[in-house]
């Protein structure tokens, strides 16, 4: 297929791209480059069923041009750092729901009937239903970028059911590895190359997460996307556990070889301010679907510290 990719350079997208070239699919990625990275995507410039636009989806007309003769969307450009939506309102209304709505309304008037969302577990909000399941409800995020996933997901829901276009939304765990730009994992070797006997921690180092390999994340995502044919798909992409912050920064740590870091913490049982201090996700669906991710929380961190020592 001819597959537009949203955000293409960036962390998740450009590991996309690869897999969707492997599979023999004809991509073109579109990016502003605020947050991807040309390097992320200078492997795949030789394949010839690739094309890079630096383009923005908050330039309707250019991107209009540039979906048009696409057969599918996976629109995965978003601001992806959390606590940068919180210095600037505007941030995720713009970069989130917005960017959305123009990606679907080129969408209409391209006659492109298949969309492929990144969304977030952030949409849960602080929920009490652990692990999470995808009809949990109500859905109140408590930070303005869940919010603006939150507001793409209805939007991405109701331009399917009023313009016959398939969705699959996945809502993903806290997603590591090659071409990570950003997150504990990369804050914390960065820190500990700058001070390799001193770590600060933000909250209390007791926030536990899923954590899914980069690697893992596309492969579920090709997978609920070929398998399931719903109108509307919405999936979980996780693991079945978790992993604490404290738990992170000993494994980097080890995975350094630094002999004694003193973990200083900021206090506050959350890291900052609309951060979901304890997630836990149900994978059910993805399970029935036939694809679970072969590496428990931990073992994705791991893997994902080996991948970015390797590139920060």
């Amino acid at each position: 297929m001819r597959v537009f990719v949203t955000g293409g350079a960036g962390f998740i997208a450009s590991n996309l791209c690869e897999r969707l070239l492997q599979e023999g699919h004809h991509v073109t990625a579109f990016d502003n480059l605020l947050l991807g990275r040309l390097q992320f995507i200078a492997p795949l410039r030789s394949d010839a069923k690739f094309r890079f636009i630096k383009g923005d989806l908050l330039n309707p007309p250019a991107l209009k041009r540039a979906i048009t003769g696409h057969q599918a969307v996976f629109h995965m450009a978003c601001n992806s750092d959390i606590q940068k939506g919180t210095l600037a309102t505007d941030t995720d209304l713009k970069l989130g729901t917005l960017a959305t709505y123009n990606v679907l309304e080129a969408m209409r008037l391209a006659r492109i009937r298949q969309i492929v969302f990144a969304s977030t577990s952030a949409v849960y909000g602080e929920s009490t239903a652990l692990p999470t399941p995808e009809d949990y409800g109500p859905l109140l995020p408590i930070s303005l970028y869940g919010a603006s996933k939150l507001a793409a997901e209805a939007l991405i829901s109701s331009f399917g059911h009023c313009y016959n276009v398939k969705a699959w939304i996945f809502r993903f765990a806290n997603i590591v590895g090659k071409n990570g730009t950003h997150g504990a994992l990369v804050d914390f070797i960065r820190k500990l190359r700058r001070n390799p006997r001193r770590l600060e921690i933000l909250g209390d180092g007791r926030q536990a997460k899923p954590y899914l390999h980069v690697a893992d994340c596309v492969d579920g995502m090709m997978h609920g996307w070929e398998k399931s044919r719903a109108p509307l798909n919405v999936f979980n992409l996780t693991p079945d556990d978790r992993t604490n912050v404290r738990d992170i920064a000993r494994i980097i740590v080890r995975r350094m070889g630094l002999p004694s870091v003193r973990f200083a913490y900021t206090g506050g049982s959350r890291g900052w301010p609309g951060d979901v201090a304890r997630v836990l996700l149900d994978g059910r669906r993805m399970k029935k679907l036939g694809w679970k991710p072969p590496l428990r929380s931990d073992q994705a961190v791991k893997k994902a510290v080996d991948d970015l020592l390797g590139q920060l």
